[in-house]
């Protein structure tokens, strides 16, 4: 319901009404929407800082880990879509969404690390800037939600895997 009329565009009766349920049931198990904003963007971004933390992401050459992370990424997108989704489409106009783009800030930055880390190795070009990478692989991940559909067989890794050719070899043949 989020996603469909905006955090403020819905209320507590819209998501008793698309549950079937009462709203005195939805506050049985949380204090109002505000937590289940905060628990569906938590759900978001600890997925994808614990893709920061598998092995990929941590041992081997930032090149690789950098691939890794972006898979993972991927992989986090197609699993938690609703919930990746309404973490992009936050504006910081609440507490709960100013925390969330602080925590999507700290993962950027982890990412340009990253490629800044690829720079000094020797296997990312050094006349890209971290930080503009680090965006446009990412604005390339997080564009998925606008037009991927989990029912039409596209699987998660064969969406990372081209996103990966794209980002690491280019698509000149």
């Amino acid at each position: 319901m989020f996603n469909e009329r905006g955090y403020d565009g819905t209320s507590m009766e819209d998501l008793a009404r698309a549950l079937g349920v009462t709203k005195s049931a939805i506050y049985h198990h949380v204090s109002g929407k505000t937590e289940l904003l905060s628990q569906s963007l938590d759900l978001a971004l600890n997925a994808l800082f614990a893709v920061t933390r598998e092995e990929g992401a941590t041992r081997g050459p930032a090149a690789q880990r950098l691939d890794h992370v972006l898979r993972g990424s991927v992989r986090v997108l197609v699993e938690e879509l609703p919930h990746v989704t309404l973490l992009l489409r936050v504006r910081g106009n609440t507490a709960v969404e100013k925390r969330a783009l602080e925590r999507r800030r700290e993962f950027d930055h982890h990412v340009a690390d990253l490629v800044r880390e690829g720079i000094v190795d020797g296997d990312i070009r050094s006349d890209i800037d971290p930080a503009v990478a680090s965006r446009l692989l990412f604005g390339m991940v997080n564009s998925i939600v606008e037009w991927y559909k989990p029912d039409r067989g596209l699987a998660a890794e064969e969406v990372a895997d081209s996103l990966s050719t794209i980002a690491f070899k280019g698509m000149r043949a």
